[in-house]
């Protein structure tokens, strides 16, 4: 039996360096770094993130995209994206860092981290009430793989957890909700929101004023709380700030902005209710992701059906 020919890559990405990519692709493949391989008819793959507008659609050959993260929004904020298949690209190691940043901001507002640091600024010794976990509500908007992981780790440590998704989902100890119709009844039961949903143009600026005023806030925690590690399109930063103000939100922990960096004028910064994250919940690291991409290669060339694939009318 022949051996199938291996495609050549082309390796677009913007905001990370991208020597390491190249170092772990070209053990496997010719691979090509953007500028270069403009029009280049042998190359089979794309490896992208944040690509120049129009540079795939050069590719006459184009066979398959590939993210390096596991949102795929920027790949649509091109409008002339190939129709070939695009990939997310699904690591456990990309799960569990998004994992450990839930657990841990949703246990840091649980215990009452903003308040003990602020009694430490000022030298006091009092401890606040402490509701136990299975009294809060922690309430999860998009049930994917990081949605779900994230959902049974707080499941494990007692929280009661609900879930919330464009369609239904049955996680075992989760009560899902579901559509436009499910969405109020599923905030007014949460006392911490944890945001996970991909950025498409029915999630753009889903956090607004008007969402967080439905979140619980008469909860065990004197208020509801949010944590962003979705993408920074989702949330309205004004209406962020204006809940806050309004006691409408008592606290925030955002990793993802609507622009980034997070310009050094922006009052999140110095907000002493919100916890900012340089976009860090869950960093993708080549080591760990490039080998699912380079095996999801050679099985295509085998014939095989390709893995975690991006549904296109759906935008993720």
């Amino acid at each position: 039996m022949s051996t199938p020919e291996r495609g050549r890559v082309l390796l677009s990405v913007t905001g990370f360096n991208p020597q390491r990519w190249y170092d772990l692709l070209s053990k496997e493949r010719d691979v090509v770094l953007e500028p270069d391989g403009a029009e280049d008819p042998s190359i089979d793959y794309a490896v992208v993130w944040k690509h120049q507008k129009g540079a795939l659609a050069k590719l006459p050959n184009l066979k398959v995209i590939f993210s390096i993260g596991a949102g795929v929004d920027h790949i649509f904020a091109d409008d002339q994206v190939p129709d070939v298949p695009i990939v997310r690209v699904v690591a456990e190691n990309l799960t569990q860092y998004m994992c450990e940043y839930v657990t841990w901001r949703v246990l840091d507002h649980h215990r009452q981290g903003a308040v003990y640091r602020e009694q430490q600024v000022r030298k006091v010794w009092h401890e606040p009430r402490q509701p136990p976990a299975n009294e809060v509500s922690v309430g999860i908007m998009g049930l994917g793989q990081l949605g779900t992981r994230a959902a049974q780790a707080l499941r494990a440590v007692g929280f009661s957890v609900n879930g919330w998704s464009r369609t239904p989902k049955d996680i075992d100890g989760v009560k899902g909700f579901h559509g436009e119709d499910g969405l109020t009844p599923f905030l007014n039961a949460t006392d911490i929101l944890v945001v996970l949903l991909p950025l498409t143009p029915a999630t753009h600026g889903i956090v607004n004023h008007s969402l967080l005023s439905r979140l619980r806030q008469d909860g065990p925690l004197g208020g509801p709380c949010l944590i962003n590690a979705g993408r920074g399109g989702l949330q309205r930063e004004t209406d962020i700030l204006k809940a806050l103000e309004e006691g409408v939100l008592k606290e925030a922990s955002l990793d993802v902005f609507e622009r980034e960096p997070l310009a050094p004028e922006s009052p999140l910064w110095s907000h002493p209710r919100v916890f900012v994250t340089p976009h860090a919940a869950a960093t993708s690291d080549p080591a760990h992701l490039v080998p699912p991409m380079l095996q999801q290669m050679a099985a295509f060339e085998r014939g095989e059906a390709l893995e975690n694939l991006v549904d296109r009318s759906a935008g993720y």
